[in-house]
């Protein structure tokens, strides 16, 4: 799933939406440490009061937000497993009878609980739901097209969520005008924070992929991957933090630590062109996410001003830190948002692309960091004067 697929589903959570129809909700209340189902209850969404239905239609929302690589990972599920998780959700899909699909979607709590044990209450909620999707947009001339013409696909979503234990408080009762004591003891179902969560089937350009699932983490870069392997069942995955200390790893391998910051600029603007290129295709743009390899590497940093580079340099550094040369990194996971300078004097904060106009110099025996801009600099209101100091740099490096 690509970020448009992700946006699509997101936003049908939303009441009376014709696009999304939630046919029935089911919530499984787990006790902490012992893992025991205290109680079940499945029942159809529409007949939940309004303000519970915004609660959870919230909840999945959050379920699904987040970047991908970072929070959400489409994964691909592993092949001849006995008992997969695949297979009680394909099969719950389909199912009529509601009684088979809870026993199906129970089976499933039991291997989330089978070897995690949580020091709070949780409650597991499942929704099956009925997707829906114009097949074209409507023609305003013969009004064909539209809400008239759409395609279904089932799915089912789960958000693991907290139960939080109300605090003792002290209320005011205006009827009888004292403080006292709050006697509402209810447990409360975090719905504002998910610990995890997960879609199935996942969607490419809006069709359906029983083949992935798409696991949502409960915080950035922290994917459970006990969870991803015995209880969704699925391959391994590389986050994309992973994915850039690998591509830096890598960068080291091959051209040393020590590197002039214009090269590190050019290799990030290299890398984000590659991207735009693969993304302006619309062949391209459907299918996978633009991949780079160790020939796109060595091809990258021969362009950006990197010296003896070659091919065998470059598969050696592959199978020294990812352990195999033939494998690809997303694009968009290599170029960071901003790059931080952190010195005892200032800290700094740029976008890759602006690293150029960085120089490490050593400017009378001392050094400096020299910061190239085209525009007066104002202090506290004050302008600073300007110093002709000539070249006086005698050479400049940077490291990763």
């Amino acid at each position: 799933m690509n970020k448009k697929d992700i946006a699509n589903i997101r936003k049908q959570f939303k009441l009376n939406n014709q696009y999304l129809k939630i046919n029935e909700i089911f919530n499984v209340y787990v006790k902490k440490e012992s893992n025991e189902i205290y109680h079940h209850i499945c029942q159809p969404f529409e007949l939940l009061e309004q303000e519970a239905q915004e609660l959870f239609l919230d909840n999945f929302k959050k379920t699904l937000a987040g970047q991908l690589d970072t929070k959400l990972f489409e994964l691909k599920f592993q092949h001849g497993v006995e008992n997969s998780t695949r297979d009680l959700l394909y099969d719950g899909l389909h199912m009529e009878d509601t009684e088979d699909w809870l026993e199906q979607m129970l089976q499933l709590v039991e291997k989330m609980y089978a070897t995690k044990v949580y020091e709070f209450d949780t409650v597991v909620t499942f929704i099956r739901a009925e997707y829906r999707k114009p097949t074209r947009k409507r023609d305003p001339e013969s009004e064909q097209g539209g809400s008239d013409e759409v395609y279904f696909s089932p799915l089912i979503l789960c958000t693991l969520n907290k139960i939080d234990q109300p605090k003792k408080t002290l209320v005011f009762d205006y009827i009888e005008r004292t403080f006292k004591s709050n006697t509402v003891m209810d447990p409360v179902i975090n719905l504002t924070s998910p610990l995890t969560g997960f879609l199935f089937p996942a969607f490419n350009d809006n069709t359906a992929d029983v083949n992935h699932i798409l696991y949502a983490s409960g915080k950035a870069n922290e994917p459970s991957y006990s969870f991803i392997a015995d209880v969704l069942n699925c391959e391994d995955i590389m986050t994309a933090e992973d994915d850039k200390i690998g591509f830096e790893m890598i960068l080291k391998n091959v051209i040393g630590d020590k590197v002039e910051s214009e090269v590190i600029s050019n290799v990030y603007e290299e890398i984000d062109r590659f991207v735009q290129e693969k993304e302006e295709d619309e062949e391209e743009q459907d299918s996978e996410p633009p991949m780079i390899n160790y020939q796109d590497v060595e091809r990258i940093l021969k362009v950006s001003g990197v010296e003896n580079v070659d091919t065998e340099k470059v598969e050696h550094a592959f199978k020294t830190v990812i352990d195999d040369e033939r494998h690809e990194f997303k694009a968009a996971n290599l170029v960071p948002k901003s790059i931080k300078i952190n010195t005892k004097v200032a800290k700094l904060s740029l976008s890759p692309k602006e690293l150029k106009y960085v120089k490490y110099i050593m400017y009378q025996g001392k050094r400096c960091l020299l910061l190239e801009i085209d525009e007066d600099v104002v202090v506290e209101g004050l302008t600073l004067e300007t110093k002709n100091q000539g070249d006086q740099g005698d050479g400049s490096s940077g490291s990763f």
